[in-house]
């Protein structure tokens, strides 16, 4: 994602390509760790992808304004708290109230989470999807690795080498995309 003008005359700042793979009985999310704000790298080892919830059974990564993704995340974990950790359940309710809520209609972030169950991906517009084929990217860099992550798939069953490589060839393409990766795996 690129700058935006937040109605207030500020440039926000944004995080970029997130990559999550689902196979066999593993899931990955990882991101790169660049943050631009406009066309000016300003960190280029930030952590976009973490555990939530209870113990950490649920893995999340974030691509656009970063304190809009903190908020979500906040958000997301108590939607995991009051609903007993059900991923699918929390991820629902957290769309229905960013699509409804004034504040949170105004967020600009994409989201991708994960628990041993199942991958979502999450938007503003109250998209809660299950990506198709256990392969999901969001972010400036997502199409080129979501391109490289399924061209890999066939070849490859290890759901880490394919997110790595994947965000290899995002890093390649992508000028808001870098080659400082997070990984988290569940």
């Amino acid at each position: 994602m690129t700058d935006t003008n937040n109605g207030h005359g500020l440039v926000q700042w944004h995080g970029t390509t997130i990559v999550g793979i689902k196979r066999g009985g593993t899931t990955v999310i990882a991101g790169d760790g660049q943050v631009s704000m406009g066309n000016t790298v300003m960190k280029p080892n930030a952590r976009k992808v973490r555990r939530i919830g209870d113990g950490g059974s649920v893995i999340g990564g974030f691509a656009g304004a970063t304190a809009d993704a903190f908020t979500l995340f906040e958000r997301l974990e108590r939607k995991l708290e009051q609903h007993s950790g059900q991923l699918l359940r929390a991820a629902v309710e957290l769309a229905k109230d960013w699509r409804t809520d004034k504040y949170l209609r105004n967020l600009e972030a994409l989201m991708i989470v994960a628990d041993k169950e199942v991958m979502l991906v999450l938007t503003g517009n109250g998209d809660v999807l299950e990506p198709e084929g256990g392969i999901a990217a969001i972010g400036s860099g997502g199409n080129y690795a979501l391109a490289a992550a399924r061209a890999l798939s066939d070849y490859e069953d290890d759901a880490e080498k394919i997110a790595r490589r994947a965000m290899a060839v995002a890093a390649e393409v992508c000028v808001f995309t870098n080659d400082q990766v997070t990984l988290e795996t569940i």
